[in-house]
Parts: C-alpha cells; sequence; structure tokens
C-alpha cells in the first residue's frame, strides 16, 4: 500500500449509518461492516423489509425517510460515517430534482449532527459528456455531497457483477434468452466491470480512513470489454453455446430498453433507465483507490471470475430451499427482485395420506428400477427411449438394490445426491436435456398421517432449457399429480400388508 500515513492509518471502530439496506449493495454491506466491527445503524422507512434478515439483532434500526430532517438529524447523532446507497429507478418530471432535493436534506442533516463523512456509490462516466437522466442524477447527487461542509468519499463504479446487480441481471438474461441478437450501436461500448465483493471491500475500507478526503474515486476490475463481449463471455462461463450479437449503427436507446423488457423478466421500469445509462463508456479514469485503500487479498476480481462466482451456485448443483451458500457475495439475499438470479422452474406437488411417514419413506427409497415411477408407465418408458437414442442413460440402468439406496448410486437415469433417511430423497438427472435438472421426494408427520411432498426442479440452459420446460410442462401435469397419489396409495397398501421394503407394492 502506498500513500501517506494520514491517509492510510486505521482507526478504531466507527459507527455508521447505512442508508438502502433493503436493496442489492446496502443489503450485503451491513454484515460486512459488522464483521469488520463497526457500530451499524440502518436507515429504513419500513422495518417490515429487514424483518427476516440474519443481522437484525445486530444493528440499531432507526425508521424514516430520507426527506426527514429531523429525524434524520435524531438518528446521525453519533454517527461518524454516512453510507448513503440510495438512487430511485424512477422517471417523469421533477425526478431529478427530488433526487438533488433529497440528498441536500441527508447532507445538511450530516453536518448539522457531526458526521465526520458520507460515503457514496455513483456511476462510471466519461468526463464532459451529455448523460442519461439517471446518470446525470447520480453525478448531481456526487456533487451536493462533496460541496457539503462534511467529508465525502464518491465511489464511481460500471457494472457490478453479482447474482441480483440489476446491470448484471441484463447481461444474464440476455445471454441466456438470446443465441443470436441484433443490438444497438452501444454494445460496441467500453464498460469496465467490478465484482460485488469488490466494491464491498472499498466500501467498508472507507469507513476506517483517517484524514479529510473528500474526492471521487473509480473502481473497476483494470479489465476493459465491450458490452457485447461481456456477453460472450457471461455465455462461456454459462457453458452457453457461442452467442452472435450483431451491433447496428443506430443507439436507439428507448427500443432497446422496451426490446429488453419484451425478452427478459427485467421490468421495463428498470431496462430502460439501465439501457440508457450504457450509452457512453465506463472504464475508470484514474487508479488513485490504491494509494488509500489496498486491494483485496488476492487481487481485484477479473470479470470472467467474478461470473463465475455469481454462477457457482448454480455449477455445483446446490439446489437446497435458499438456493444458495449463505454468506456469499455474489449469491442472492430474500431482497433482490424477483427477476434477478438464474432463471429456476419448479414443479411442486403435496399430498396427505392415512399413512405412517415410514411407510411412505420406504416406498421412496424403493422407487425406480423394477418399482417404477407409480405414474404413466408407458410415458417414462417413452422418455427413457428417446434419451436413448441421444446418447443418454435412459431407464435401463436401473438400480442396485430394490429397496436401499446410498448416495452416488444410479436409479435409472437419476443419481442419487442426498438422503436424509426416512425424510428426504433427491435425485440428479442425467438424462439429456438442455439444463440441469432434479427430482426430490419428501415425506413428514401431518396429524395422525403424513404429508408427501415431490419437487422438480429444472435449471435451463439458454433459450432452448426454456423452451424445453415449456414443451414438457402439459406431460408434467399428468405424470406428476398421479405420481404423487400412487405413491401414497402404494403407502397405505403396504401399510395394510405390512411386508416391509423387500416386497414393494408395484408402481401402476
Amino acid at each position: 500500500m502506498t500513500g501517506t500515513s494520514e491517509s492510510s492509518a486505521r482507526a478504531a471502530a466507527k459507527t455508521v449509518l447505512v442508508t438502502g439496506a433493503t436493496g442489492y449493495i446496502g443489503g450485503r454491506l451491513v454484515p460486512k461492516l459488522l464483521e469488520a466491527g463497526h457500530r451499524v445503524k440502518v436507515l429504513v422507512r419500513s422495518p417490515d423489509k429487514i424483518s427476516g434478515v440474519p443481522w437484525l439483532a445486530k444493528v440499531e434500526v432507526i425508521q424514516s425517510s430520507l426527506d426527514d430532517g429531523e429525524a434524520l438529524r435524531e438518528g446521525l447523532a453519533g454517527v461518524d460515517v454516512l453510507y448513503y446507497l440510495v438512487h430511485s429507478m424512477a422517471a417523469g418530471a421533477g425526478f431529478e430534482a427530488k433526487e438533488k432535493a433529497m440528498a441536500e436534506t441527508v447532507a445538511k442533516a450530516a453536518a448539522d449532527a457531526g458526521t465526520s463523512r458520507i460515503v457514496y456509490m455513483g456511476g462510471l462516466h466519461p468526463a464532459n459528456a451529455k448523460l442519461s437522466t439517471h446518470m446525470r442524477s447520480r453525478e448531481t447527487v456526487g456533487k451536493v455531497f462533496l460541496d457539503s461542509p462534511v467529508d465525502a468519499i464518491v465511489f464511481q463504479a460500471g457494472v457490478v457483477i453479482g447474482s441480483g446487480s440489476a446491470s448484471f441481471e441484463m447481461i444474464r438474461h440476455l445471454a441466456e434468452t438470446l443465441p443470436f441478437m441484433p443490438a444497438p450501436s452501444w454494445v460496441r461500448n467500453r464498460i469496465e466491470a467490478i465484482a460485488v465483493r469488490d466494491v464491498l471491500h472499498y466500501l467498508v475500507g472507507a469507513a476506517s480512513l483517517e484524514g479529510h478526503i473528500n474526492r471521487t474515486f473509480d473502481i473497476g476490475c483494470r479489465q476493459v470489454l465491450t458490452y457485447a463481449g461481456m456477453m460472450k463471455e457471461y455465455a462461456a462461463e454459462a457453458g452457453l453455446p457461442y452467442r452472435v450479437v450483431l451491433a447496428l449503427p443506430i443507439p436507439a436507446p428507448k427500443l432497446a430498453g422496451m426490446w429488453v423488457a419484451l425478452t427478459t423478466p427485467i421490468p421495463l421500469s428498470m431496462s430502460l433507465p439501465l439501457v440508457q445509462s450504457l450509452q457512453d463508456d465506463a472504464v475508470s479514469g484514474e487508479h488513485d483507490i490504491d494509494q488509500y485503500i489496498p486491494r483485496p487479498d488476492g487481487g481485484l476480481t477479473s470479470y470472467r471470475t467474478a461470473v463465475a462466482l455469481a454462477l457457482g451456485k448454480e455449477r455445483d448443483g446446490q439446489v437446497e430451499t435458499t438456493w444458495a451458500n449463505a454468506g456469499a457475495d455474489a449469491d442472492p439475499l430474500p431482497s433482490d427482485p424477483d427477476w434477478a438470479g438464474h432463471k429456476v422452474y419448479v414443479d411442486e406437488r403435496t399430498f396427505h395420506g392415512d399413512v405412517d411417514p415410514a411407510h411412505v419413506w420406504t416406498i421412496i427409497e424403493g422407487i425406480g428400477g423394477r418399482n417404477g415411477w407409480y405414474s404413466l408407465p408407458l410415458a417414462w418408458q417413452v422418455r427413457g427411449w428417446l434419451d436413448k437414442l441421444t446418447g443418454g442413460a435412459g431407464l435401463l440402468r436401473g438400480r442396485r438394490h430394490p429397496g436401499n439406496l446410498a448416495v452416488g448410486e444410479v436409479v435409472d437415469w437419476w443419481r442419487v445426491e442426498r438422503i436424509e433417511r426416512g425424510k428426504l430423497l433427491r435425485l440428479r438427472a442425467e438424462m439429456r436435456a438442455p439444463g440441469r435438472a432434479w427430482l426430490e421426494l419428501a415425506v413428514e408427520p401431518d396429524g395422525n398421517g403424513s404429508l408427501y411432498r415431490q419437487r422438480a426442479i429444472f435449471f435451463p440452459k439458454g433459450l432452448s432449457g426454456k423452451l424445453y420446460w415449456l414443451a414438457v410442462l402439459p406431460f408434467h401435469s399428468l405424470i406428476f399429480p398421479a405420481m404423487s397419489r400412487n405413491i401414497t396409495a402404494a403407502a397405505q397398501k403396504l401399510a395394510q400388508a405390512d411386508t416391509g421394503s423387500e416386497n414393494l407394492p408395484a408402481a401402476p
């Protein structure tokens, strides 16, 4: 690390206040600040939105809006560092003026409360360029803080890479949905991305800097790609076929924004400002941050590595209820929007039976092979033949034992991925399909009987995967309800006969 001792010296724990704690960056920053030993307050309009976060008991919650100066001053009492991580995607007349007025109210309240520093996240943009409404608003808010009596650190970043980041999700959905994309000229613009974990590293580091620092800092991964290149790199890392992006000699930001909203789950209110913000290059103009905050251990994260981290949970086949490893910066949070993250299709069925869970489990553990799949055997056989014709495993592999399973064993075209004896069986598909699939069978006590749960889970791979799911969906509506009923009925028959798992009732 270089720079003056004043700027590099680290202080003791600070008291910090985070606005935007329900947002993408704020929700990930709070636990990092706590880990660093800081005392954390969060300011939210609706405390219910953070009622389920794991760090709630460790922070002080202040309920207020950002245009309530008096409440802000009270909340900022004793606060050393204020994180302003709020930026609206709203539009319409007065949007910029409202954003500016809100920033001015916050800056004044911070000055009145004796806060030492404001930390803000803005966007990378060329100097003296004609900016979009939202980029111009972010620049204006940053200038409000820099011109206030309180020292401000304004980070300027481009596309933030991590599951849930709006900019990254647009790349993800476009790359996965469109193998060929006629695109406006801005896809040739130069972009410097940054991994979400590196953003958090700089934000946490800003709290501990000593001395008077009042300026902007450009932050990025130091690797420059075109927007088209970013989509192609994503496709390569995600294992998708090569994506063709044809740049047309027209900018068409509004038309492109509507096209993104039409072809991806991202709403129009989000896609329009995102596309408009891409009309200019977004590349670091300076790297002065290195003189103040050391780079993360192991260095900055490359774009491809950041994408790999964001995709890691899907590649590893982690299909837990939360769909994520707790604590990973690039993973989704419950507060992320519904359209964030890799698309997952789930067909879930439940069925109550007047039979004890042990007998249902016996049927579950004995499924497949000669015991069959308890619904429309011809449909299963046809799917097995099709799988064999395309080089897959088909249904011919059977199973090692008619009543007992172990992790790693095969069951027809499935492989046992997880067993919680007496409770849950998860099978991972090894059939040919444009995506990855699991079948999960579970049972639990329910009054005097049992509740059988069945989930078919599919991670589509590109557009072909999504079309595949739509094609098989009508068959699911025939196969899976019957399967849940018949498994429960077989368990009831087993209970009546009390024959044990060595002689299971055959599938109908």
